[in-house]
């Protein structure tokens, strides 16, 4: 993008209020689907202990293609938490305990504003939607996409995978650490053309997030054989939840069997019997998989 263009556009973002761009392309008649953008602001990174105390939902319509069409009001509700914000919370988002004094997020509400959703996006899916279910169920029926995680920025010449990073990358400034701010950034960012694969980012987002995955568990792996196995991709599992402690990786369709042979002939060296799980957008980022 010329250096030109890239400054009118930053310059017209950079003013945005939630609601002031709401047309994004004119709707040519194709069928359409309603997205929701999600964010939260919370006490800490630990959603069994900490909570949410600001909570915004951005409804938009998307074509099956992945064109945006239109961005709509945004839904934002401050929550005030059991214990004090913690300083650095504060500092990094700006709500204050006055602001959220005698605040509530009422679940009704939230499950009806959310209930028309497709699909439920947010930028580090695995951190929002743990939160989010724990304040309503809707977001357990939901299928969910990640525009952190599912898009290969890298791929596409953008340095880290950061919402404000990518915005810059994408020739846009906004005001950041406030959830509707940045789920309109996020929806701007997916409404872009992707600079090499010359196609809209959501569409490139809902190509990944059809697709199922697998978790394959190496369960009583070799201690000794750990380092392998984390070079290779697999994270440990250690948080409360009903799943194995233990090493685990997830992979497309194509390579699953793959990744099995790798494991019977180089970690474990016999063949044996190893827990695999399908995963879908309705289980994908969280405690359920």
């Amino acid at each position: 993008m010329p250096w030109r263009r890239r400054l009118k556009r930053a310059v017209s973002i950079v003013f945005a209020t939630p609601g002031t761009r709401s047309l994004i392309a004119v709707h040519d008649g194709s069928e359409t689907r309603l997205g929701l953008f999600v964010d939260v602001e919370t006490t800490g990174l630990d959603p069994s202990r900490n909570e949410v105390i600001e909570l915004a939902m951005v409804p938009f319509t998307y074509s099956l293609d992945g064109r945006i069409l239109e961005i709509r009001e945004p839904f934002q509700r401050l929550r005030e938490p059991d214990k004090p914000i913690p300083a650095e919370i504060t500092a990094l988002t700006g709500i204050t305990n006055e602001m959220v004094a005698g605040q509530t997020i009422d679940p009704a509400e939230v499950a009806a504003f959310a209930s028309g959703a497709a699909l439920v996006v947010a930028h580090n899916a695995a951190f929002d939607r743990r939160f989010v279910e724990r304040l309503s169920e809707v977001f357990v029926t939901k299928p969910w996409a990640c525009s952190m995680t599912e898009i290969d920025w890298g791929a596409e010449g953008y340095e880290g995978t950061k919402l404000a990073y990518l915005a810059v990358g994408a020739g846009f400034f906004y005001e950041r650490h406030r959830a509707a701010q940045d789920c309109i950034a996020a929806i701007e960012l997916l409404a872009a053309t992707l600079p090499k694969a010359s196609v809209p980012a959501m569409a490139h987002l809902l190509e990944r997030a059809r697709r199922p995955s697998w978790r394959i568990w190496a369960e009583n792996s070799p201690y000794d054989l750990k380092d392998a196995l984390k070079a290779r991709g697999y994270r440990w599992n250690s948080e409360g939840n009903p799943n194995p402690r233990a090493w685990y990786i997830d992979v497309d369709d194509d390579v699953r069997e793959q990744e099995l042979a790798y494991l019977r002939a180089e970690i474990y060296q016999r063949d044996v019997e190893l827990l695999v799980r399908k995963i879908t957008a309705y289980e994908r980022f969280s405690d359920r998989c």
